[in-house]
């Protein structure tokens, strides 16, 4: 990929000195695109974002190797205040808002990079979720899960960010609300020019917004491709595209020894 804005290169976090979560993985998001990163709970994509953003340090975790290189500098154990200002935002998977608080005073709360215009951002994000704009007198804590995501969306972009980091954008929320908010992604970038690295279970959530995507499991990327690419890949048809059918929802890893086997003795 040209213009590439972050780049990983063989990352490895380990938390409380003992558990390797994240090993060896390696991508690349280029200027203005939307790359999804796609896996199962417990594959280390969140692992891999927060490691981005600097919010492992609060987990008792560290990148022991490998690097990450965000606009030619490398960022791997900054605090996570330092990486925000260098335009890096995330949108976590939990704890998105601050529910006592107006939508209003969400953005307001948000502490933006250095010489960035707050009353244009304000009037940008509200333009792109019209819905906030309606709200903006009501409490966090009173909104739909769509809504707050959102507001979560939003206050991430009040951080004027050159790349945004969403975790799980579909999670809990109904295919319409999905769908609303995958529209809204794709205005960020197209209006706001911003990068998007994509967190995401839903396979067919993540291959519709993305130019790009790669496939984690185990904390390993197995896989990685253009959404033409991994929609046609066989295991990932069976797997994470429901293509396969069957009983019980398999591991991209057995899916892949499976399909082996059955070219080795058939």
């Amino acid at each position: 990929m040209s213009d590439v804005l972050l780049r990983l290169e063989r990352l490895e976090v380990v938390y409380h000195r003992v558990i390797t979560a994240v090993q060896g993985v390696s991508l690349e998001v280029p200027r203005s695109g939307i790359v999804a990163l796609l896996g199962t709970n417990g594959a280390g994509k969140t692992t891999t974002l927060r490691a981005i953003s600097g919010f492992i340090g609060l987990d008792d975790a560290r990148v022991t190797e490998g690097a990450i290189v965000y606009g030619g500098s490398r960022i791997e154990n900054r605090a996570p205040h330092r990486i925000t200002a260098h335009g890096i935002a995330l949108v976590p998977e939990r704890s998105k808002v601050f529910e006592n608080l107006s939508v209003a005073e969400n953005l307001e709360a948000v502490v933006p990079r250095p010489g960035a215009d707050r009353r244009r951002l304000a009037e940008s994000i509200y333009e792109l979720f019209p819905a906030l704009a309606r709200l903006r007198a009501r409490e966090a804590g009173y909104l739909s899960g769509g809504e707050r995501q959102m507001l979560a969306i939003g206050s991430a972009l009040a951080c004027a960010p050159d790349l945004l980091l969403v975790d799980e954008l579909s999670q809990g929320l109904a295919p319409v609300i999905v769908e609303e908010l995958v529209g809204r992604l794709r205005r960020v970038r197209a209006e706001l020019g911003t990068t998007i690295l994509l967190v995401e279970q839903n396979a067919h959530v993540a291959l519709d917004v993305a130019d790009y995507g790669y496939v984690m499991e185990n904390g390993r990327v197995v896989l990685d491709g253009t959404p033409e690419r991994l929609r046609a890949h066989a295991d990932i048809q069976e797997f994470y595209l429901g293509a396969g059918g069957g009983e019980r929802r398999r591991s991209y890893r057995e899916v892949k020894q499976y399909r082996r086997s059955r070219r080795w003795y058939g």
